[in-house]
């Protein structure tokens, strides 16, 4: 799976130089840089050598194969150019490996949530590099959109992906609590752990003790945060902006890394949204934050250490299950390890890894929990249209805030 790290993603080519004017201008993380359009790319003055080494990286990105990255721009063709190539000539010329290619030139692109085109033609970058992803715009148009939409070309285009990720008919919205199905294990011999059909009380999960361990990633960024943070109150994280919560398992395991993964790719939407991300621990092991942040995840990460957030997705204990009854004759998790794994995810044994995570979106202030996600299954992951979802209502209920503020104030 494709590094975070903007460094891993500009490699050695034609981008390197760039990189302090792109920190300049807020394209400074990997989300936002895959989202610049050809408007983008003109106003920090991008050579066409630059443009067309985006759009390669971009696609290699989401087909978890930056490992060609270098060799492909150094070619000096385009990327419509390079999909032409015959097996023989990717194999040959570039050392692409045969079931790399296959990767390649597969445009319903396997290893990301967006479909690629499937005709022969690139989009075009005037429109948007990918379809299904939204056109960008510099960090100060993202900040603005945080709090309201204007009625810009862009914006209709950002409300268009926004809810093509959202619930749609057919859909079964499971609630502000939700988990997957509790698949039947060794012919019924094995009883999956009960969970909890009730929200987590907000007073709970407020004054939870955590520590930053990382910032979040821009270009250039220390991996850790040099000097030790001193504890502080969850709630001082959504004090001002809702929060996205992803508690995660284990850094080092391969289903948590593609969860995380998947849910960082959508950074920019939800930066969009008003919606901060943070990645919890239960474990602080600086090695396993080190590959995970911000290969992974680029995200804060909070250390968890009285595992408090992971006892309120249990209901007041910690959801647990082993190895054997929940992996080994668990065909749900055992299909969640494979979805993984086609991702092209490492992974690791080390740390605690029978403790259950899950995600909680939380609203601004005191307004309490809005969704809780608990992992029922090894590797099950809150459907990304139901957080979309509740991010979306959470947004217009702020937005509805401020305009009856603004209607009581000209009274």
């Amino acid at each position: 799976m494709a590094s975070f790290s903007v460094e891993d993603f500009v490699g050695d080519g034609a981008l390197k130089g760039l990189l302090p004017k792109l920190l300049e201008e807020g394209w400074d993380d990997v989300p936002t840089l895959k989202i610049m359009n050809l408007e983008d790319m003109d106003a920090i003055n991008m050579t066409r050598q630059q443009k067309d080494a985006l759009e390669i990286r971009c696609y290699l990105h989401d087909r978890a194969l930056m490992l060609y990255g270098d060799k492909l721009e150094a070619s000096g063709k385009g990327l419509s150019e390079l999909l032409g190539l015959s097996n023989a000539e990717l194999y040959g010329q570039y050392g692409m490996k045969r079931g790399h290619i296959a990767r390649f030139m597969d445009r319903t692109n396997p290893c990301a949530a967006d479909h690629f085109p499937a005709s022969n033609a690139l989009p075009s970058r005037r429109k948007t590099i990918y379809k299904g992803e939204f056109s960008s715009v510099n960090s100060r148009k993202m900040q603005t959109r945080s709090h309201a939409m204007s009625s810009t070309t862009s914006d209709v285009t950002l409300e268009k992906s926004i809810s093509d990720l959202k619930i749609k008919d057919g859909h079964v919205f499971k609630g502000i609590v939700a988990a997957s199905p509790a698949e039947p294990r060794a012919c019924g011999c094995v009883q999956p752990p009960p969970i909890v059909d009730s929200v987590a009380p907000y007073p709970i999960i407020e004054n939870i003790s955590v520590q930053k361990l990382t910032p979040e990633y821009k270009i250039g960024m220390e991996r850790l945060v040099k000097t030790k943070t001193p504890p502080m109150k969850a709630s001082e994280l959504w004090r001002d902006k809702p929060a996205v919560l992803i508690c995660i398992r284990r850094p080092g395991c391969i289903m948590c890394r593609a969860e995380a993964h998947q849910l960082y790719a959508k950074k920019p939407m939800f930066d969009a949204l008003g919606i901060q991300l943070f990645a919890v621990l239960h474990e602080q092991i600086e090695a396993e934050v080190k590959d995970f942040w911000p290969r992974y995840w680029g995200g804060v990460v909070l250390y968890d250490k009285g595992m408090e957030f992971f006892k309120a997705l249990g209901g007041g204990k910690l959801l647990k299950d082993k190895f054997i009854s929940g992996f080994l004759f668990n065909p749900r998790a055992i299909a969640n390890y494979k979805r993984a794994k086609a991702m092209g995810v490492e992974q690791n044994f080390k740390g605690e890894g029978e403790i259950k995570g899950g995600l909680f979106i939380v609203g601004r202030g005191k307004s309490g929990i809005a969704y809780q996600f608990i992992e029922r299954n090894f590797g099950d992951w809150a459907p990304l249209s139901e957080v979309v979802e509740i991010c979306s209502r959470l947004q217009n209920q702020q937005q509805s805030q401020v305009e009856s503020f603004k209607t009581s104030q000209e009274y």
